[in-house]
Parts: structure tokens; C-alpha cells; sequence
């Protein structure tokens, strides 16, 4: 008995169980505020908006619970989506190839990034600020500023349904599913986390710390490089404002579920609960008819109010 209730305050003691308590009356709210909310069209248009964060929050989560941060996922986004299109559109290759093509120029940049923080021994935060301006101009010049469409069987990843549910979502989950089974079942999982808590003593253990810090930004833009395909996929089209933004909502997402800032704590599903509440912020605009203005402000409180709570967190662990 005093065994299952120690299990009961452990899953209660968790910030990530508190953050699904918050999403529940975050749900029940609206669901009263608005009789729109819980109709099955606007439950998977919210699924949907949330794929587009917790996807890439798998990778952020990593990067962030290795000490870390990725400001450059947004514009990854944009480039790979434009580049796509443009595969598509002009070059007029084949999906699968192009498919390859785009996985593979994510995996470029996130390598990129990794190698300027390890090997260079550069500040994560200015590293991936400036690679992301570099890709936004990047993104300009194969757009010349203007929409690409295209027509492709590429755009299923963004726009098809198995049933009834957006393959997106799908997509999402499981990608969600496998970040948490390899962050919490696997050694090299184990080693992030042990990187993030004390990088020097994970070095002297063993672990070979540039390597893995180096893959997690690697994963990081091969999602971000996915979810661009996903948002072309979705538009049947691109720009380059596509992903413009991204970065904040998915930190956002990812401290909300319960990721410290500070490394070595919290967990890749705790993020889909911090993305399930932003998208619900973002469609409790739209359902209630407020201005779109006023979300960047409640998305600047909650980041702050996440953080903040997350500093407190630390500070009373080391006490």
C-alpha cells in the first residue's frame, strides 16, 4: 500500500503532471466559452496546429535538456519548405528524391550548428541565431520573395487523412512516441541527460559529449526539415515567411512541459503537453473572436511565467 502511494506522489510530484492538469482545465474551459471547441473538425484543425510544434519539440527538448537552445529551427523550416517547392515545381524531381533531399539538407544544417558549438566551442544561442538569419536570406534568394506552388504526392504528409484523422497528427505522435523511448530507455538517451546535468563529469565518465551534443542538433533540423515538407504539404505552397516564429512557440512548448532551461531535466512527451496548450491558446483566439495581436503578448506571459517557474524549481532543488 505505502508502495503504490509512494508511485502516486511521484507521477503527482512531476511538472509534467501538473502541466496536464493545467491542459485539462485549459480544455474544460473553452469547451464552456466556446460550443465549437469540442467539435471533431476543430479538435483535429487544433491536432494539427499542434503537430507542427511538437514535432520539432522532440529535437528541442533534446537540445535544450543537453544545456543547450536552437533558434534557427523556424527558418529551417521555410528554407527546406522553399526548397521542396522548388524541387517540385521547377527542377521538377520525383517526391521520394526530393523527399531525400530536403531530409538530407536538415541534416546538413543541424550538423552545421552542432559542429560551431562543439568544435568551435561557440554560445549555442549565437551560433543558431546567425545560421538561422543566414538561412533566412537563403530562403529570399530561392523565393525572390515570392509564393512557390506545387502539386505533389509530398503534399499527403501535409494535407492527407488516414480516416479521419490528419496524417500530420499521426506523424507527430508517433515521432513523439520514439523521442521518448529512445530519451528515457536507451543509454545514449541516459548520456544526454547526464551531459545536461554536469557536462565535465559526463566527459570524465566516458561519454563522448561532443558527439551526442552534436547529434541532437542533427535531429533537431531533420524535424524541423520534416515539419517544413508538412506546412508546404498543408498549403500546397511556400514562402518565405513560412516559420517565421516558430522558434519562440516551440521553446514555449517545450519549458511549459516541464524542460529545465537549465539542462539535464524533464521529458520529449511533457513537450506535446506544452504544445497541446499552446495550440489550444492559439485557437481560443480565433474561437472568441480576439485579436490576433493580443497572442503574441499571452505567448510572451507564458514563456516568462514557464521559465520563471522553472528558475524557482531549480533554485529549491539546490537548497
Amino acid at each position: 500500500m505505502n508502495h503504490r502511494i509512494g508511485k502516486l506522489k511521484a507521477v503527482t510530484g512531476r511538472t509534467e503532471f501538473s502541466v496536464f492538469i493545467g491542459l485539462v482545465l485549459l480544455t474544460v474551459v473553452m469547451s464552456i466559452a466556446s460550443p465549437f471547441f469540442l467539435k471533431t473538425s476543430n479538435i483535429f484543425n487544433v491536432l494539427s496546429q499542434i503537430s507542427r510544434y511538437g514535432i520539432i519539440s522532440v529535437g528541442m527538448a533534446l537540445v535544450i535538456i543537453t544545456g543547450g537552445i536552437d533558434l534557427s529551427v523556424g527558418y529551417v523550416v521555410g528554407l527546406c519548405a522553399c526548397v521542396a517547392a522548388w524541387l517540385t515545381s521547377q527542377a521538377q524531381l520525383p517526391w521520394p528524391l526530393v523527399l531525400l533531399l530536403v531530409l538530407l539538407l536538415g541534416g546538413a544544417i543541424g550538423t552545421v550548428n552542432g559542429l560551431l558549438v562543439t568544435k568551435m566551442k561557440l554560445v549555442p544561442f549565437i551560433v543558431t541565431l546567425a545560421t538561422g538569419k543566414i538561412l533566412s536570406g537563403c530562403t529570399l534568394l530561392i523565393t525572390k520573395g515570392m509564393p512557390i506552388s506545387f502539386e505533389s504526392p509530398l503534399a499527403w504528409l501535409g494535407s492527407g487523412y488516414i480516416g479521419p484523422i490528419p496524417v500530420c497528427v499521426i506523424i507527430m505522435f508517433l515521432i513523439i512516441i520514439g523521442g521518448s523511448i529512445f530519451a528515457q530507455s536507451t543509454l545514449t538517451g541516459r548520456n544526454i541527460y547526464a551531459i545536461g546535468n554536469n557536462e565535465r563529469t559526463a566527459e570524465l565518465s566516458g561519454i563522448k559529449v561532443k558527439k551526442l551534443k552534436c547529434s541532437v542538433y542533427i535531429i533537431t533540423s531533420l524535424l524541423s526539415a520534416l515539419c517544413g515538407i508538412i506546412v508546404a504539404g498543408n498549403l500546397y505552397s511556400s514562402d518565405a515567411s513560412l516559420g517565421i516564429g516558430y522558434e519562440t512557440d516551440i521553446i514555449a512548448a517545450v519549458v511549459i512541459g516541464g524542460v529545465s532551461m537549465s539542462g539535464g531535466e524533464g521529458t520529449v512527451w511533457g513537450s506535446l503537453i506544452g504544445a497541446g496548450i499552446m495550440g489550444i491558446l492559439k485557437n481560443a483566439f480565433v474561437l472568441l473572436n480576439i485579436s490576433s495581436y493580443w497572442q503574441s503578448v499571452v505567448i510572451g506571459i507564458v514563456i516568462i511565467v514557464a521559465v520563471a517557474l522553472d528558475v524557482l524549481r531549480v533554485n529549491k532543488k539546490e537548497k
